[in-house]
């Protein structure tokens, strides 16, 4: 997969969250621009190219920011990754590192960070019933890190504004995995503790996301990215 204008890129996944073992796959993720001729068409061109060995997923600039400003999870880690873990850094993609904060919302974060957590138990339940083997019960293990992870860093961003990409403690991570792996239900009180402590604590975020930052950013991007006929 060949794709141009790449503004920022870097190595995340459980490589990032420190919670990479023997074997475990190295993910990339990454925002490119489109050439900006190529938006006026008929046929616009496609917003995201995801490929396997590697494993790396690209998500055009506008996008990118859209996903961000939903709150999403796995799109906002690449604002927020330690610098060692980029691959490509611009002066365009840095400025959008100095903007990460403006695209958050309080009510956003929440429910993106616990939409994501909650679909992590739904699908830990549903591998239980359906994968009693050694594979599914790996995947139930990886499942049941990321929803520990992500009540983790959606906490810490809501509570704090800040979020710390390596995770405190990757053995705790991993024997949780393996407990939930075994039970699915044992993942339920941390939940609901999480969904307790985002209600019970005010947010240092906003209400809304300062979509006025992202959008003269955007334009930024076009107007490099334009080549006149």
């Amino acid at each position: 997969m060949t794709v141009t204008n790449i503004l920022l890129s870097g190595i995340v996944g459980s490589t990032a969250y420190g919670l990479a073992r023997e074997g475990s796959d190295v993910d990339r993720l990454g925002m490119f621009a489109a050439p900006t001729e190529e938006l006026h068409g008929l046929h616009t061109p496609k917003e995201s190219h995801v490929s396997t060995a590697p494993d790396r997923t690209l998500h055009e600039a506008a996008k990118w920011c859209r996903l961000a400003l939903g709150g999403n999870p796995t799109v906002m880690e690449l604002v927020w990754l330690p610098d060692e873990l980029y691959e490509v850094r611009t002066p365009l993609g840095d400025e959008l590192i100095a903007l990460r904060t403006t695209l958050l919302s309080a009510g956003r974060v929440r429910d993106a960070y616990l939409g994501y957590a909650t679909q992590q138990f739904r699908k830990l339940r549903n591998r239980s019933e359906d994968s009693p083997a050694a594979g599914g019960r790996r995947r139930s293990a990886k499942h049941a890190r990321h929803l520990k992870r992500l009540c983790a860093q959606g906490y810490e961003l809501y509570s704090t504004g800040r979020l710390t990409i390596r995770v405190e403690d990757p053995e705790s991570y991993h024997r949780f995995g393996e407990e939930v792996a075994a039970d699915p239900d044992a993942a339920l009180p941390m939940l609901r503790r999480v969904e307790e402590a985002f209600a019970e604590t005010r947010s240092v975020l906003p209400d809304q996301p300062d979509e006025r930052a992202a959008d003269a950013w955007l334009r930024r991007v076009r107007r490099r990215f334009y080549a006149a006929a």
